[in-house]
């Protein structure tokens, strides 16, 4: 069978802590004390610097630790046109403390002006070794494929937390319209991506893990009609994302209960949406937050087809303190049991990125990286030398 390429046995959800650096510049330009690319190149200085952190610690699919957001959804979608932020959601889970991020409103028809990550890609990109990346032909006898990976937020996330009166209805007086125009702008994107040399794209998504809630559920019923026909939904859109994208281009997905300055929003296992989530949607690979008893336990695994990946989330990016490896490779062969093609299908990685919005997590960047060498190590121990799926 085919698995996806670009997967790699010990792998990361995307965000790594802001260097004070990028935080310290990020505060002068609100303040009007420095230009916007003043901020880019500080930006562009420390991305250089965490790429090269992130390869000598063994990880193979890279990212920009999303260093130029200070949301990981927010930044994006605030570019796509028809689309303003007003206001700020208000938490409906169980975290504790922190801000929340803006509510996002669709004022007019959404459309896709211009490229929104091409040229965050591109200088990603360039930071990896050429003899190191994965489109190389004929890389290096002893050079480790390397893959940038691309981290944008689910088309979901436009949707689940609005009202039908946050979507303007003079552009949408039905909202059959409103998906088809979602749906064709991430495409748009992902075509731009793709032409500009990306091979891996991942979908940020919350919104189908809190589906899995049952308070946040009846909450979406209230707002959405069933959550079961949401959750279908939120799959059809997805599908329409990618139906057009070309065969060597992998889609994952990752699922989150919420991970703001080490706290969460939501609990509850996979079951209510997993047949929907494993046969239904047709992503290659499913980044799954499994840190601690909120996500349930392995079962839902079991509507797993052979042909896709699990980036199983066992340790946990929300604190310093290191996992105890025997009991994460426990954790880990205790999941292939429900797998129909066993550990073969299994990758492994921290629940959630270390910083998914600009504060980060409650941890140091020592104990960051401790955490991900570590996350090598074992993977090392499960699957051997190759971390290639």
């Amino acid at each position: 069978m085919t698995l996806p390429t670009g997967v790699y046995r010990a792998d990361h959800v995307g965000s790594l802590l802001r260097p004070k650096e990028v935080l310290e510049a990020r505060k002068k330009l609100a303040d009007g004390e420095i230009k916007p690319e003043e901020l880019r190149k500080i930006e562009d200085e420390k991305i250089a610097e965490v790429v090269q952190s992130q390869i000598e610690a063994g990880l193979q699919s890279v990212t920009d630790g999303e260093f130029r957001r200070q949301w990981f959804h927010v930044d994006f979608l605030e570019h796509l046109s028809g689309i303003e932020t007003r206001g700020a959601l208000t938490s409906t889970g169980a975290s504790v403390g922190g801000t929340m991020p803006p509510r996002l409103v669709v004022v007019d028809k959404i459309s896709h002006p211009k490229p929104i990550q091409v040229d965050d890609f591109k200088f990603l990109a360039s930071q990896i070794p050429t003899a190191t990346k994965a489109s190389d032909a004929e890389p290096s006898k002893d050079a480790k494929k390397i893959t940038a990976k691309v981290c944008i937020p689910s088309p979901t996330m436009l949707h689940f937390r609005n009202s039908r009166e946050t979507i303007d209805s003079t552009a949408y007086p039905t909202l059959e319209p409103f998906f088809d125009d979602l749906a064709r702008v991430f495409q748009e994107e992902l075509d731009d991506l793709y032409k500009a040399g990306a091979r891996f794209v991942q979908f940020d998504d919350t919104n189908l893990a809190y589906l899995c809630d049952p308070k946040m559920r009846k909450e979406a019923e209230e707002r959405h009609g069933s959550a079961d026909a949401l959750t279908e939904q939120y799959a059809t859109l997805i599908n329409a994302v990618i139906s057009k994208k070309p065969k060597d281009l992998t889609i994952g997905i990752h699922l989150c209960r919420g991970n703001h300055q080490s706290n969460w929003f939501a609990r509850g296992n996979y079951e209510p949406v997993a047949e929907v989530l494993f046969k239904k949607l047709n992503v290659d690979v499913y980044f799954l937050e499994y840190d601690d008893e909120r996500s349930g336990g392995f079962e839902p695994l079991r509507f797993l087809p052979a042909d896709k990946i699990v980036v199983l989330g066992v340790m946990t990016s929300k604190h310093g303190e290191l996992e105890d490896k025997a009991n994460i490779i426990a954790r880990v062969h205790e999941a292939a049991k429900f797998c129909p093609a066993g550990l073969r299908q299994l990758c492994l990685s921290h629940q959630c990125g270390f910083s998914s919005t600009s504060e980060g997590n409650k941890l140091n960047e020592a104990a960051q990286w401790a955490k991900i060498k570590l996350e090598v190590e074992i993977a090392h121990e499960i699957w051997g030398d190759d971390l290639s799926v």
